[in-house]
């Protein structure tokens, strides 16, 4: 077998992992959504299996993304970004809104109504976070901080510090986000 073809194999199952995270759901729930088998899923997340058109289709389908973003073909030239949601377990949707790997990645973020006494499940990971709000009220946990940011407001921050966001009672909220390896972080320019 031609060794890119077998870097690019073995590249699938970490990016299928990073994949179910993202949409932070379980093997069990993606088990039944593809009709694919936990133990299989398993095997191919963590490189022990190679993957077959027959389970590459189904997870392409499942995380909304193309076959084409799923192994890492090399671009076509088309410039355009396929923006295909990608629903969450919770009622988030999350669009994807670029397509390189690496460096800074950009995200549109739409989170159903939330409950003002929503208690937080805050998370920790490497990286930098910059958001900024297009619509709704955007809740914001950040360490010791609780804060609500209206549309045209912007945060950044380190994602070592534990964060949440949610939405508050008055509405569903819609927000872009830059998240950045750590030390990447978004420079704002004005003019």
């Amino acid at each position: 077998m031609d060794e890119a073809l077998d870097r690019t194999l073995d590249a699938v199952g970490p990016r299928l992992k990073h994949l179910r995270q993202r949409r932070d759901i379980t093997l069990n729930d993606l088990s039944e959504e593809t009709g694919i088998s936990i133990s299989t899923l398993s095997r191919l997340e963590a490189g022990l299996r190679r993957p077959t058109l027959e389970q590459l289709l189904p997870l392409a389908r499942a995380h909304g993304v193309t076959l084409d973003e799923l192994v890492d073909a090399p671009p076509t030239g088309d410039p355009r970004v396929n923006l295909r949601p990608i629903p969450t377990s919770d009622g988030r949707t999350i669009l994807p809104l670029s397509r390189r790997p690496g460096g800074i990645q950009a995200y549109k973020f739409i989170l159903p109504a939330g409950h003002d006494d929503a208690l937080p499940n805050l998370r920790t990971h490497e990286g930098y976070d910059w958001a900024f709000v297009l619509n709704g009220r955007l809740r914001l946990v950040l360490g010791e901080h609780d804060l609500v940011l209206g549309p045209g407001e912007a945060v950044e921050f380190d994602t070592r510090t534990p964060h949440w966001f949610g939405a508050t009672s008055s509405g569903p909220v819609e927000f872009l986000s830059l998240v950045g390896k750590q030390g990447e972080r978004a420079h704002v320019r004005s003019m």
